[in-house]
């Protein structure tokens, strides 16, 4: 057995102490005191559940098609309509995305340094059947 997990996911960000407060409203998430730095913070599950995500200081600019990049789910049209608008109140912004399929059943939006994200409707998501 090997000793090797998969740990969580890290996102680049220009903007450490911005980045903590919008991910940290946006997903109800915590800063740790766990690796903190003004380069590092670690965000925890405020129901003390464990660590959920990090963020890390980075000078290269956010990838227009990423190849990895979070999904926020929801289970209906009307909760991603309203996610959506909150995330935006909240700071992050809705990209201009050309490859949509034709019947999307998620938003593309940014965050505040630009990083790509969608919210994902899983009401409308593909049959697994």
């Amino acid at each position: 057995m090997s000793a090797l997990r998969l740990g969580f996911p890290v996102i680049g960000v220009a903007d450490v102490p911005r980045a903590t407060a919008f991910w940290s409203a946006a997903l109800d998430l915590v800063a740790t005191g766990e690796w903190a730095s003004d380069r590092w913070c670690t965000l925890a599950h405020a129901d003390g559940s464990g660590r959920a995500l990090a963020l890390m200081y980075s000078e290269s600019a956010p990838e227009p098609y990423p190849r990895i990049h979070l999904d926020l789910l929801v289970d209906t049209t009307e909760e991603q309509e309203a996610e959506v608008a909150r995330l935006r109140r909240l700071g992050a912004s809705t990209v201009d995305w050309d490859r949509y399929p034709a019947v999307p059943d998620f938003v593309v939006l940014a965050d505040p340094d630009g990083n790509r994200f969608c919210v994902v409707d899983l009401s409308k998501a593909p049959s697994s059947g």
